[in-house]
């Protein structure tokens, strides 16, 4: 019987084990009826169900919030951390294990408020980890105060009688990070949308960033009200290396751009679009250097061989 290494250990087969969506599921969310999180969801369940993801090879990293609930209701492995830092814990896992499907699901306050310093590395690191920001607008979990992407204006515990400062855009704060390259963004009612972004970011070897707008029916319950019901209040960026939608679903869209994402500049651009939200892939850079692919050179390395390696730094330091 041949040594079981890490190396044979990550590619044991299978077999034909087909994984249904079911396989993927675990105990019932605890978040309110309509949160959006309930959508992405599903969406991330089919997604692991289409892309037959081994369970045992597949992580879901969480920070602190409604949002980070998320590896409790996947049954795969995962990793609810601290506030702030799901960033540099996925980071350790894909670091040391690169043959795992990574994901790291945040929210608007733990990444873009108590996480900014790790997020803002993290894109530069441009780790293959997919990112899913739920973006509502609120601190939902602490009941309702403002969040660094709550419009001006936003009422909360916080800010009862309006926030003062404008908002954080997440989509135009990745794109300024040097060394960026899968950046996106969607909205929770429209889930073939949803379903499509995800699936292309994981697809995409890298950090792939996806901010999904959504709806907290709890604190924020008219955030979204009125732009779910006005055809015209979203813009859907498309394009033949972009996000593909169906014909049918595309038609529902009234306002269409076409965008190259490989134009990080017009990305940037569309970013700032003030009459509409913007949903769609606005940069792809698939050569953008990747600091796992660094960290992965010794991961075969004897024991033997590590310690020798070991030593012989230490030894720099005798007297």
């Amino acid at each position: 019987m041949s040594e079981l290494t890490h190396d044979n250990l990550c590619n044991m087969s299978h077999g034909e084990t087909a994984f249904s969506v079911e396989d993927y599921k675990k105990g019932v969310p605890r978040w309110c009826p309509g949160c959006g999180d309930n959508s992405v969801l599903n969406s991330v369940q089919k997604l692991c169900k289409d892309k037959q993801l081994v369970p045992e090879k597949t992580v879901f990293v969480s920070g602190i919030g409604c949002s980070s609930r998320f590896p409790h209701y996947m049954n795969t492995y995962g990793f609810h951390g601290l506030h702030g830092r799901a960033f540099p814990v996925a980071e350790g896992v894909k670091f040391r294990r690169p043959d795992l499907n990574v994901f790291v699901v945040t929210g608007d306050g733990d990444c873009c408020s108590i996480g900014t310093a790790h997020w803002i590395h993290a894109i530069r690191y441009n780790m293959n980890m997919t990112v899913l920001l739920l973006d509502n607008n609120i601190y939902g979990l602490t009941k309702k105060q403002t969040s660094p992407t709550s419009a001006t204006g936003t009422r909360s515990n916080t800010h009862p009688h309006g926030s003062v400062l404008p908002p954080i855009n997440p989509i135009q704060t990745t794109l300024s990070v040097a060394n960026a390259s899968f950046v996106a963004q969607t909205v929770d009612w429209k889930p073939a949308h949803v379903f499509e972004t995800i699936k292309a970011a994981h697809e995409h070897k890298g950090f792939s960033f996806v901010r999904i707008l959504q709806r907290c029916p709890k604190f924020m319950g008219d955030l979204y009200e009125t732009t779910i019901a006005d055809q015209s209040a979203l813009t859907l960026l498309t394009h033949e290396n972009g996000i593909k939608l169906d014909e049918k679903a595309e038609k529902s869209f009234k306002n269409i751009i076409k965008h190259d994402p490989s134009d990080i500049n017009k990305g940037r651009e569309y970013a700032e679009l003030k009459d509409s939200i913007p949903i769609g892939l606005f940069y792809q850079n698939k050569n953008a250097p990747r600091y796992d692919e660094y960290g992965a050179h010794n991961i075969g390395m004897p024991v033997k061989d590590r310690i020798t390696a070991i030593n012989k730094e230490l030894d720099k330091y005798a007297v």
